[in-house]
């Protein structure tokens, strides 16, 4: 994400300027951007001409500069594409004013959002920005008869390739160079800065040889090995937990995520400094022991807008916790963590002190 301009617009409201550089910064406007919020930029509308000489086509698109209220967002990360919909209230052309539009945000596409920011939007933008720097990764796992690639982003780790090569003794046994050339071929047409390659026993150690010798360029990218029990996205969990990707990507949210999970999880079956669900958290949050607040982005979201059905408002359990000393972490739903959170109905916290 890249900040062109930051200043003070009409009510109060914050305005910032920037620049989405990637998909990571289009999926954290998606959390950002509410209804009621106020977008500005550059899109094309279909204009119905009134012109009596020419025949109604159905409209021609026009370049336009407008600012819209916004009423719906819509993150389609496989069209790299984030669609924020909403009534045009100033408009290079003023016959469009009223009418509903959608600007398709993309990649490079330079925006302006006046709104009332909140402390843990305003922290996702900067935290982006800051991401600007980190190198792209990628985690493959291999084992005896298999390998795995995973890409890592800010919104989570997504699978790449799955490859299956039986080896070893049997029939169907193949050589496992076999293997190691397969997944040399996938890791080579990746655009990443680095490979982390990780697995149990020495089936690791052998791949990178053979990568050594066969794909020099894909293992002059590997900057660590790790030792892991599992492949697939066990062996991913456990290459995010022991900091691997921290590493590399000194800004991921990623093994901050993970990491914390477990934490509160072993606290939950001991029966230790945890709670979950919107009142006990809310009841610790009152009391002052929050040491760390986690909420899921998608349900932060949902009861902000209005959608969810928590009695107490999620702002208020914010902001006592940030007045008391707690931190806050917003978990990406796309990501393992996230999902775990979720089961526990979106909100956790890592207490200082059992309150009972």
């Amino acid at each position: 994400m890249r900040i062109s301009s930051r200043g003070r617009g009409e009510e109060g409201r914050e305005r910032i300027t920037l620049v989405p550089e990637n998909v990571d910064d289009l999926w954290h406007l998606s959390y950002v951007l509410e209804p009621g919020d106020l977008v500005s930029g550059d899109t094309t509308r279909r204009i119905q001409r009134d012109d009596e000489q020419m025949r109604d086509t159905g409209g021609e698109r026009e370049h336009l500069h407008v600012t819209i209220e916004v009423d719906d967002i819509e993150f389609a990360r496989f069209a790299n594409r984030l669609r924020v919909g909403g009534v045009i209230t100033s408009c290079s052309r003023e016959d469009q004013l009223g009418h509903h539009h959608t600007i398709n945000v993309e990649e490079r596409a330079e925006i302006t959002i006046e709104k009332h920011f909140k402390a843990d939007q305003i922290d996702r933008i900067e935290t982006a920005e800051q991401a600007a720097e980190n190198p792209d990764v990628a985690i493959a796992t291999v084992e005896e008869g298999a390998a795995y690639i995973h890409t890592v982003a800010q919104y989570g780790t997504e699978e790449y390739a799955s490859l299956t090569k039986p080896t070893g003794k049997g029939e169907y046994a193949r050589p496992r160079s076999e293997l190691f050339d397969e997944l040399g071929s996938a890791l080579s047409h990746l655009d990443v800065d680095a490979i982390i390659l990780a697995g149990p026993g020495f089936t690791k150690n052998d791949a990178m040889d053979y990568l050594q010798e066969n794909y020099a360029d894909v293992a002059e990218n590997i900057v660590t090995t790790v030792d892991t029990a599992g492949v697939g996205d066990r062996g991913v969990h456990e290459v995010l937990k022991r900091g691997a990707v921290d590493d590399v990507q000194k800004q991921t949210r990623i093994a901050e995520e993970a990491n914390l999970i477990d934490e509160l999880m072993e606290n939950i079956s001991t029966g230790a400094k945890a709670a979950y669900g919107v009142e006990q958290v809310a009841e610790a949050a009152e009391f002052g022991a929050v040491e760390n607040l986690l909420l899921l982005d998608s349900r932060l979201r949902a009861e902000r807008q209005g959608e969810g059905d928590w009695d107490v408002d999620v702002n208020d359990i914010i902001d006592s916790v940030e007045q008391k000393g707690g931190e806050v972490t917003v978990f990406s739903a796309e990501f393992q963590p996230g999902e775990q959170l979720k089961n526990l109905g979106g909100i956790a916290a890592i207490l200082r002190y059992r309150l009972q």
